[in-house]
Order: structure tokens, then sequence, then C-alpha cells
């Protein structure tokens, strides 16, 4: 019989930020998606129906990153100067990076994750009628290692 532990709950609260300086942030943040070869080279003929996969990732990862706070319930509405998604063509797969840059009091590690993410995301859409197979799953297609490359705090 497994026995049950209490379980001590804290209320949920934004981090108060008020009396730290303003500095420059920098994240840098990046992801895969494995797709099939088939797939990685029509994107990069360019002949996906949806049309241009990197444009649409791109569009989608900058509007995710500012809208960070919306998605992630704790996070603070800061004010980004910059947001950048950069992607590379591997044979197996495709490696996204969001670099995210803001002068606030807290960090935009949240802000590039969710950028990348949603970037990646916008790829598996872009081609999903390619990786589905003859039952409609996606025994091939998958988005991971998904982490933080570097964050920098510099003084202004």
């Amino acid at each position: 019989m497994v026995k049950k532990q209490r379980v001590s709950r804290q209320p949920l609260k934004m981090v108060d930020v008020s009396d730290k300086p303003v500095v420059k942030r920098i994240a840098e943040a990046e992801g895969k998606i494995w797709l099939q070869p088939e797939t990685i080279e029509k994107i990069r003929r360019g002949s996906i129906e949806k049309g241009d996969v990197f444009s649409a990732a791109n569009i989608a990862g900058i509007l995710a990153a500012k809208k960070t706070p919306e998605l992630i319930p704790l996070c603070h509405l800061i004010p980004l100067s910059k947001v950048d998604i950069s992607f590379n063509v591997h044979e197996e797969y495709v490696t996204a990076k969001c670099t995210v840059v803001g002068e606030c009091k807290t960090g935009v590690e949240m802000e590039a994750l969710v950028g990348v993410s949603t970037a990646l995301l916008t790829i598996w859409d872009m081609v999903k009628s390619l990786e589905k197979d003859e039952k409609g799953q996606y025994p091939h297609t998958k988005i991971g290692e998904i982490r933080v490359l570097k964050k920098i705090k510099k003084l202004i």
C-alpha cells in the first residue's frame, strides 16, 4: 500500500523585481525538428505546398516570444528590443535558434524558449502532410533538444 503524503501548497505569485536594476539581457535558445529526408529536400527546394517554411516559422517565433507572458502564467511582461530566429538545415533535422534581447529587470530565457518552440511547431505544421504515414501518424517526426544555449546580463 502506498502511503499518501501531505503536500504543502503555497499560493502562486509573481516574483517582485521592482528593486532590481534594469540591465541588458540576452538569451539564446535552440531546438531541433527531425523530418524525413524527402521533406527536408522539399524545404530546401522551396516546394512545400503551404509556402515558405522558414518565413512562416520566423514570424511565428517572433510573435510567440513577444506573447510569452500570455502563455506562461507568472512571466513578467517585459519590453523586448530584439527577437531573432535562425535556421540550419541538416540531413535528418532542422535546427532553430532564437535570440532575444531586452533591457529589463528580469531574464529573457522564457521568451527565447517560447520563440524557438513555436518556430519548430510551425515547421511541423507547414510540412505535416508530408510527414504522415498511411495511418495518419508521424513515426519519423519529432521535436527535441530544446535548451537555453546562453544567457547574458550586461550593465547599461
